[in-house]
Parts: C-alpha cells; sequence; structure tokens
C-alpha cells in the first residue's frame, strides 16, 4: 500500500485504504493479542489489525490481560481467535510468534517472524518485559507502515 493510505483520520476507514496486519502465535491468548491491541492501540484507526492463532486456546492468558491493563488497554473484549488462509490472504503484512510450520505462507505476501518469549506459564512480572519488546516492535512496524 502506498505511504499515502496512513494518512486517513484516526477513526475507521475503508479497509483498503490502510494496511492490513494479522498477529499470530499458537493459542492467541498472549504474544499475538498484545501485539494487537498495542497496534490498535498506537495507531489509531490507520491501521486495520488482527490476530489468530494456529490452536487457539479458550481464553486469553489473565496475566497477559493484567500486563496490559496496567498500560491502560483493556483486553476484556477479546477473545482467541482461529487462524484462517481468508486472515492471512486479506493481510498486507503477517507477524507470527513463535507458530513455526503451522503458520500458512503466501506468495506476495509479506511475513515478519517475531522471535518472543512465550508468555505462558509466566507471571506477571515476567510478562511486563514481553510486552514492553512487543511494544517497541509495534511501534518500529507502524513507524515503517506511515511512511
Amino acid at each position: 500500500m502506498s505511504s499515502d493510505s496512513t494518512t486517513a483520520p484516526a477513526t475507521r476507514t475503508d479497509p483498503r485504504t490502510v494496511p492490513q496486519v494479522l498477529f499470530v502465535c499458537v493459542h492467541n491468548a498472549g504474544r499475538s493479542q498484545m501485539a494487537a491491541a498495542l497496534l490498535q492501540h498506537h495507531a489509531g484507526g490507520r491501521v486495520d489489525v488482527r490476530s489468530a492463532g494456529s490452536t487457539p486456546a479458550n481464553e486469553i492468558n489473565p496475566a497477559v490481560r493484567a500486563a496490559m491493563a496496567e498500560i491502560g488497554i483493556d483486553l476484556d473484549g477479546a477473545h482467541p481467535k482461529l487462524l484462517t488462509t481468508d486472515a492471512v490472504q486479506a493481510s498486507d503484512v503477517v507477524v507470527t510468534m513463535g507458530c513455526g510450520d503451522t503458520c500458512p505462507v503466501y506468495p506476495g505476501k509479506r511475513y515478519l517472524d517475531w522471535d518472543l518469549t512465550d508468555p505462558a506459564g509466566k507471571t506477571l512480572d515476567q510478562i511486563r518485559p514481553i510486552r514492553d519488546d512487543i511494544d517497541q516492535r509495534v511501534r518500529a512496524l507502524l513507524a515503517e507502515l506511515a511512511r
């Protein structure tokens, strides 16, 4: 997409005029949920954001919810979703986070693989650095998409 498409106002816009980003991890209960919420927060409608998992969990990790709530991002309405072919095909950028060979790869899509610690089984203190790492990566991705 051209850089002109990222100058839309900070409201929901026509999805064809903004970059489409999909965050994927195995369970869609931690890393990809944090990344999607952070990009949505920082982008203010300039990017269409989705997340999914190759084997979605039943719920978002409660410690991940708490870590996000600490920085003012509410994940109460979020839930793990199954990765679909349609979601990948509709995306301009697909960011994978530890899903390995279970993430489908399609020609013509831009893929980024973020090597991040899985927050499953981690304490809130252990999740904060993961959240902060994801936040830095999301901000860099947004700056790149906004060019």
